[in-house]
């Protein structure tokens, strides 16, 4: 489970966040804003990211306090799964990212892949929605819900991508260092077993 100074944290700047989009009264603004900035200062105690960074993540956000959405594309072809080295931390992951507004669920598996892989895919069906707080991840500042479709290659050529330098295809039992804040193993492992015995229930927190 998340850490309860993070889940504080979360809570606290999403009710400023909110009561910053929706107030009208100059107090409640100054109040929301001391909220605003105590998360901040939580967050910079125990993670030791500079406040700076830690405030202008928080101020991009406006508007009524919603998760983020990370798409993650599970591609399995003779028994091998595909995977992507990311620039950020040298780790694997399954080809994904954020959702881009206007886009569907379907539309950004489809270009992430292509983006991080080369490979062309055809969504095939959902295997999961998770809450990212739930599944051993590191400490982040947003709420964040993963979402794991499973698809097919219906075309391209496996290379590297603007946030990948590499893309290659594992065996189950010789699976790379994950990087553990896109995904997890025993997320790879269970979504795998899913597709493995056709399994249709949706895994969702």
């Amino acid at each position: 489970m998340e850490l309860k100074w993070l889940s504080w944290a979360k809570q606290i700047q999403a009710i400023s966040q909110t009561g910053l989009a929706y107030t009208k009264d100059a107090y409640d603004q100054e109040r929301f804003e001391m909220l605003r900035e105590l998360s901040v200062e939580i967050l910079n105690e125990y993670t030791q990211v500079e406040s700076e960074i830690i405030r202008d993540l928080f101020a991009r956000e406006t508007g009524y306090a919603t998760p983020k959405v990370d798409i993650r594309c599970v591609v399995i072809q003779a028994n091998r799964l595909l995977l992507v080295k990311e620039k950020l931390d040298g780790a694997w992951a399954l080809p994904g990212g954020w959702a881009d507004v206007g886009l569907s669920p379907k539309e950004i598996a489809v270009k992430e892949a292509k983006e991080e892989s080369g490979l062309d895919v055809q969504p095939v069906r959902l295997l999961a929605v998770l809450d990212k707080k739930n599944h051993g991840h590191p400490p982040a500042p947003s709420h964040v819900y993963k979402m794991f479709i499973l698809c097919e290659v219906i075309g391209g050529t496996l290379e590297s991508g603007l946030e990948t330098t590499e893309a290659a295809w594992f065996d189950r039992n010789a699976l790379p260092e994950l990087s553990a804040e896109r995904n997890t193993e025993a997320q790879i492992v269970r979504v795998w077993d899913m597709v493995a015995n056709d399994e249709r229930e949706v895994w969702l927190d």
